[in-house]
């Protein structure tokens, strides 16, 4: 039950979050889908566990600590990760939204 609860609340979170970012950027950038498109490299950052340097340093070692990360993901986690997905796509149907009633600022 506990681990339900804390499932629920960490998609609520990650879509908050993710909603949040993208909205901000989507609004100071003007680019409607800019961090749906930047979402993949978010979630490589948060699965492979490994400085960013050693992609340049360490190709091999980082793209195969990557792949065994993302292998290796549980259910919850990827749950989790589609809704900070979704948080990023429904901003983008959100700003687009706005521009089509007419609020300029967005």
């Amino acid at each position: 039950m506990t681990a339900l609860v804390q499932l629920i609340l960490s998609v609520l979170l990650f879509f908050v979050l993710f909603f949040g970012i993208a909205f901000i950027l989507n609004m100071l950038l003007k680019s409607t889908w800019i961090m749906a498109g930047f979402y993949p490299f978010v979630v490589c950052a948060i699965v492979d566990k490994i400085s960013t340097a050693e992609y340049l340093l360490k190709p091999k070692h980082a793209f195969q600590k990557l792949w065994h990360g993302l292998t290796h993901l549980l259910p919850a986690d990827i749950i989790m990760l589609s809704g900070g997905l979704v948080g990023a796509l429904v901003a983008g149907f959100v700003i687009k939204g706005l521009r089509k009633s007419g609020y300029t600022m967005f």
